[in-house]
C-alpha cells in the first residue's frame, strides 16, 4: 500500500514556545516559562546582552527593583548575574504564578514577588534600590517612564547612584524627566531602550 503523501492534508502548526532563557551568570541556560497575557513582552536576548553587558559592574549585591516584572527575563537575569535581591511587582495574575514557579524552579529566596500595580506600590513602598527596571506596556501612557521615575524620585526610593532601565516604543521620545539625564541610550528595532541616572550623578 503507497504511503499518504507527507504533503497532503493541512501541516501541523508549531506549538509556540513561551519561554525565556537566562542568558549569563550563575543560571544561565535555564528556561523560564511565562504565559500569554496582553501587553506582556520579553525584552529580547540582544536587548538583554547589551543592557547586562552595560551593567555588570554595578550587579554584584545590588538590590533591584522590577516594576514591570512580566516574564521575569530582566529580575533573573541581574540575580543570575550577582544581585543580592530583586523585587518584582506585577499585577497579572498569570504572569504571577509564572513567577513563583520560575522562584521555585531556581530555588531562589533573593526574589520577592509582589502582586501589585506599579504606582500604587511605589507610593506605599520603603527601602532604597540600586537599580530599576522600568518595561511597562508601551500603549499606558498614564505608565511611560518619565513618570515612574518621577514617582520613585518623589517617594525617595533610589539609592544616591542608582541607575534606571527603561524601555519603550522607539516611535515615542525617550526623554527624561526633571533631574534625570540619558547615561546610555540604544534602539533595536521597534524598541528604543536606555539608562538614566540622576543628572548630579552622569559621568
Amino acid at each position: 500500500m503507497r504511503k499518504p503523501s507527507a504533503t497532503t492534508g493541512p501541516r501541523p502548526t508549531k506549538a509556540h514556545d513561551n519561554r525565556v532563557r537566562i542568558i549569563g551568570g550563575c543560571w544561565r541556560g535555564r528556561k523560564l516559562a511565562f504565559p500569554d497575557a496582553a501587553g506582556l513582552r520579553p525584552t529580547g536576548d540582544r536587548i538583554r546582552e547589551t543592557l547586562f553587558n552595560w551593567l555588570q559592574p554595578d550587579l554584584p549585591g545590588a538590590q533591584c527593583l522590577d516594576l514591570f516584572a512580566g516574564s521575569g527575563a530582566l529580575g533573573f537575569e541581574a540575580l543570575s548575574r550577582g544581585a543580592a535581591h530583586c523585587v518584582m511587582v506585577e499585577r497579572n495574575a498569570l504572569a504571577l504564578r509564572s513567577l513563583e514557579a520560575a522562584r521555585q524552579l531556581l530555588q531562589t529566596d533573593a526574589a520577592e514577588i509582589i502582586n501589585g500595580e506599579a504606582l500604587s506600590w511605589l507610593a506605599v513602598a520603603s527601602g532604597r534600590f540600586d537599580i530599576v527596571f522600568i518595561d511597562p506596556p508601551f500603549a499606558d501612557t498614564a505608565l511611560a517612564p518619565a513618570v515612574i521615575a518621577a514617582a520613585l524620585e518623589r517617594h525617595a526610593l533610589l539609592a544616591p547612584h542608582a541607575l534606571l532601565y527603561i524601555e519603550q516604543a522607539a516611535s515615542q521620545p525617550l526623554v527624561p524627566p526633571p533631574g534625570f539625564v540619558a547615561h546610555r541610550q540604544q534602539r533595536a528595532g521597534q524598541v528604543s531602550y536606555g539608562l538614566w541616572r540622576r543628572t548630579e550623578n552622569n559621568l
